[in-house]
């Protein structure tokens, strides 16, 4: 498998390259930018995995996956934001988002995970999961989620979740719709506005309320049935 790191921290770029290494037998290759990255898509005709920075100066994480997902068929993603990991309010299990610092045993487990992906497999990642990073980074704009057939939005202020909306809801209900569909295909549109702001309570309460709604209905399933 073909990976490819775009890190600005030459030393930390280094180490990661280095557990790859060390723990994979894969082929791993370091740049610092997003040009860099861009003239390395030019030059090569696969690349499997992508573990980018989130967000710097010199790294538009978001962006570049999507540029080179259009590039190579079938790439998953892996993100390294600038929070910190005990910033986190939920935590979630087979994450492919990692603030530092980085626990390694859980980078490889989903390096392993790409590794086992059929060609062509759609990259997907935990609605949840999404959410955390894009609010712990303090993105705005918008993010589209797309299950199947089902597509909502959810718009940010300022890492702020200030309204959802699917076909059939808008505000809490559209978001708590957006969460149960568990795992999705998203894009991040850092320009588009809210058509109105019908969510005001804090992120972060507003998915553990949805987890525990959800974890309590299928309790109940499980005991009617």
């Amino acid at each position: 498998m073909q990976l490819l790191i775009v890190h600005h921290d030459p030393e930390m770029g280094e180490a990661l390259v280095q557990m790859v290494q060390n723990y994979t037998r894969n082929q791993c290759l370091l740049v610092s930018s997003y040009g860099a990255a861009m003239d390395w898509a030019r030059r090569h005709k696969h690349c499997d995995l992508l573990l980018s920075q989130l967000e710097t100066e010199e790294i538009d994480g978001l962006a570049l996956g999507s540029a080179l997902s259009e590039v190579f068929s079938g790439l998953q993603v892996l993100f390294f934001p600038s929070y910190a990991a005990d910033e986190r309010c939920l935590e979630v299990s087979d994450t492919k988002i990692f603030p530092e610092p980085i626990v390694g045993d859980e980078l490889l487990a989903a390096i392993d995970r790409a590794q086992e992906c059929r060609p062509n497999t759609v990259d997907v990642f935990q609605v949840v999961d999404v959410l955390q990073m894009c609010c712990l980074s303090r993105l705005g704009g918008a993010v589209q989620m797309v299950k199947d057939e089902k597509s909502g939005l959810v718009f940010l202020r300022d890492g702020k979740i200030v309204h959802a909306e699917t076909p059939s809801a808008q505000g809490r209900d559209a978001l708590a719709e957006i969460v149960r569909w568990n795992h999705v295909e998203f894009a991040y549109e850092r320009n588009v506005r809210p058509p109105s702001e019908t969510i005001s309570e804090p992120w972060n309460e507003i998915l553990m309320d949805v987890i525990a709604r959800q974890r309590d209905e299928r309790e109940s399933h499980l005991k009617v049935g």
